[in-house]
Order: structure tokens, then C-alpha cells, then sequence
């Protein structure tokens, strides 16, 4: 090869990259605007330090299944048959070839959860996509101004959970009971140069006053970082920022002070790890880290949800180097925590990890992880 040749191969890669990069910033979502959050219909009087347990369980799981993890609970309208629908991926094993994503919905006339199905299918995912989906993961669920469902979901082709991009995903059946509940796949969410890889999606969105909300991120390929994206009321990409300047720093949850100062709660890659945070007063649209707070953090993922007056719950392991024990606190400003309920208190090597909230018909309902086979919930109710 001569010299002309290869300046001429250089450059035509140097081209190549450029165009990558240039089609990544025009397609990547800009800083967002500022936003309003909201809060569920809790009693604006509610103390969290009230709050007791009123019942306990596990959740179906679908036949033939041997693992489940990450759920993600959206709470139903006033009316609707369900109160409540979970979300997990569920099959033979994490990572596993057979894996999907299943749901379940608990009855309000019966009190109990309906038997799971599966709502969505590697498979038939590819072929909607137009390319090969090997692993599913994380579903996280939101609903719009229209009363549809939106499914936010780990997805990878080559390679683990570090080459996975997130999915978009929309209710196309006519209703939201279970029964007919299916999907279909909008979009691949914008977020890196690299193909969108290493971006992953756990905990649920903060819903805002104009009908669109927040998405927390993460990114985790070498560097871990948190990242929020903003949808409109329709589920449109309006923006993105990024949670925090730490590089350890997973699975943000959102928590809503006031309508526009929040705190980020996260999940420390480090040795004896705290609970990282950081806040934005200016609804999201900026974010500045926080000192780590004193709750211990062994590598594990937290929950936390923001209610009326102030009040804020989370849930998180709380023995270190362990997932053993799932300790319910609460705080009125996301930094300072008291534990109010034990949840669960095991030994090593017991799990019980990835909760998930949701508040509905005057109670606080908690799902998560057991030993990674199975999906338990509890439910808190206010004390007369």
C-alpha cells in the first residue's frame, strides 16, 4: 500500500467517525427545560414514621420459571379492575436465552394477584426491532396522559449487561388488563455514540405536572454514572442531563422535595459503600453531588418514592457487605433517614434486593427480590 492510499483510508475513517459522532449529537436529546414534579394522592397529613405493615406475599410467578428480578410496579387508575401491575423478567436463570418480561396485576375486588403471563418476547421483540435482541432485563413501567402503558427495557445483542441498550416500548393492545396486555417497541432511547450501549434503566420515573416525567438512567462500562432523560405527556424525548460527576454511582431514584428541588438517591460500586446523592433545584434541568449519606450501601440497589408534605420512603439493604436485610426509612428531606420497618432480616447468603414502590388506594406497596427466584411484596397502610 502506498502512502497516498493509506492518508486516503485515514481519512475516509476519520470521516466515518465524524459522522458518527455528528449523527449522535443531532439524534441525542438536548439539556431539558425545567420541570414540575408531582406527588401521589397520599394525605397531605401522612407522617411515614405511621405507616405499619398491613399485609404480605408473594408474587406468581409464571410456569415453568425459575428465577425473577427488578420488578417495577405501576400503579393503576381509580376504576380500574387492577389496583396495581408489576413488571419483572422471569425464566430458567438471569441472562438466560428464555428469559421475558412477565406482569402480573392484583385484583381490587379480590385482593390478590392475578396468575403471571408473559407480555413480552426476546423474539418477537428482533423481529419488530429488525435486529437480533440475545438478553432482557430491568422493565420499567410509566403511564402517559392517555392512559397508555410504556415499558422501558434492558435489552442486548453481543456481550452482557455492559453492551445492553434500553428499549422503548408502548401498550399497543386496546386495554390494560392483563389478559390482553401486549407491546410494541418504539424506539432504541438515544443515548451514547457507542450505539446507545451500556445504558441501562431500573428504577421508576418522577411523574411531573404537565403529564411527562423523568427516566433515570445509568450508564456502566468502566465509568458508572447516572444520567435522567425527560419525556412529555405523550412519552416524546423533551431532553437529558447528567445526575452526578462521580464515576461509582448507579440506578438513581428520584425523590421530589418540592415541585423543582429533588434529590438523587444511588447505589456505591465502592468498598463499604454509603447511599450516593445529589440535587437539582431547578427541576432537573442541572445537578450537584451531594455528601454520601449514612446509610450503608453494600453494592445494592435502593427505591425510594416522595410523598405529599414533604414525606419520603426508601427501601434498601442495610447490613453491610450483604443484601440479607430490607430496611423501609424515611426522611422529610432526602438526606437524613430513620428506619421505620424491617422488612426482611436474613443471613448471608439470603437476598432480598431491587425494591420497587408505588402508592395506591391509601397504601404504600413495596415489591422485590428473593434470593433471585422469586418476587415477594408488602403493603403499608397508615395508622389510625
Amino acid at each position: 500500500m502506498n502512502f497516498s492510499s493509506l492518508r486516503l483510508r485515514l481519512l475516509a475513517t476519520v470521516l466515518a467517525v465524524g459522522a458518527v459522532l455528528g449523527a449522535d449529537l443531532w439524534l441525542r436529546p438536548v439539556t431539558p427545560p425545567p420541570a414540575q414534579a408531582v406527588w401521589p394522592a397520599a394525605p397531605a397529613t401522612l407522617q411515614v414514621a405511621t405507616l405499619q405493615l398491613a399485609a404480605k406475599g408473594v408474587i406468581p410467578m409464571p410456569p415453568d420459571t425459575e428465577a425473577a428480578h427488578a420488578s417495577s410496579l405501576l400503579a393503576m387508575p381509580a376504576g380500574h379492575a387492577a389496583a396495581l401491575t408489576v413488571f419483572w423478567f422471569s425464566g430458567e436463570r438471569e441472562s438466560g436465552p428464555n428469559v421475558q418480561i412477565a406482569a402480573s396485576q392484583f385484583n381490587r375486588a379480590r385482593q390478590q394477584w392475578a396468575p403471571a403471563r408473559f407480555v413480552v418476547n426476546r423474539h418477537t421483540l428482533g423481529l419488530q426491532l429488525g435486529f437480533g435482541v440475545r438478553r432482557l432485563g430491568n422493565p420499567v413501567a410509566w403511564m402517559d396522559g392517555a392512559g397508555r402503558m410504556h415499558l422501558f427495557v434492558v435489552a442486548t445483542g453481543l456481550g452482557g449487561w455492559a453492551a445492553s441498550r434500553v428499549l422503548h416500548l408502548r401498550q399497543s393492545s386496546a386495554g390494560n388488563g392483563l389478559d390482553a396486555l401486549e407491546f410494541e417497541p418504539l424506539r432504541v432511547l438515544p443515548l451514547g455514540w457507542l450505539w446507545n450501549t451500556s445504558h441501562l434503566v431500573r428504577n421508576s420515573p418522577q411523574p411531573l405536572a404537565d403529564g411527562g416525567m423523568v427516566l433515570p438512567l445509568y450508564f456502566e462500562l468502566g465509568l458508572k454514572y447516572p444520567v435522567a432523560m425527560r419525556f412529555d405527556h405523550r412519552g416524546e424525548l423533551l431532553g437529558m442531563t447528567r445526575i452526578s460527576q462521580r464515576n461509582f454511582a448507579l440506578q438513581p431514584t428520584l425523590l421530589a422535595r418540592t415541585a423543582t428541588d429533588w434529590v438523587a438517591l444511588m447505589r456505591d460500586i465502592r468498598p463499604n459503600g454509603r447511599v450516593i446523592a445529589a440535587r437539582t433545584a431547578d427541576g432537573g434541568r442541572s445537578w450537584a453531588d451531594l455528601p454520601d449519606l449514612e446509610l450503608v450501601n453494600p453494592d445494592s440497589a435502593v427505591g425510594g418514592m416522595a410523598l405529599a408534605g414533604g414525606q419520603m420512603v426508601l427501601a434498601h439493604n442495610a447490613s453491610p457487605g450483604s443484601r440479607a436485610a430490607l430496611t423501609l426509612s424515611g426522611s422529610v428531606n432526602g438526606t437524613d433517614w430513620t428506619p421505620i420497618h424491617a422488612m426482611e432480616q436474613g443471613a448471608n447468603p439470603d437476598e432480598y434486593s431491587y425494591p420497587a414502590m408505588a402508592w395506591v388506594d391509601g397504601s404504600l406497596w413495596v415489591s422485590y427480590t428473593v434470593d433471585r427466584q422469586r418476587l415477594a411484596w408488602q403493603r403499608f397502610g397508615v395508622k389510625p
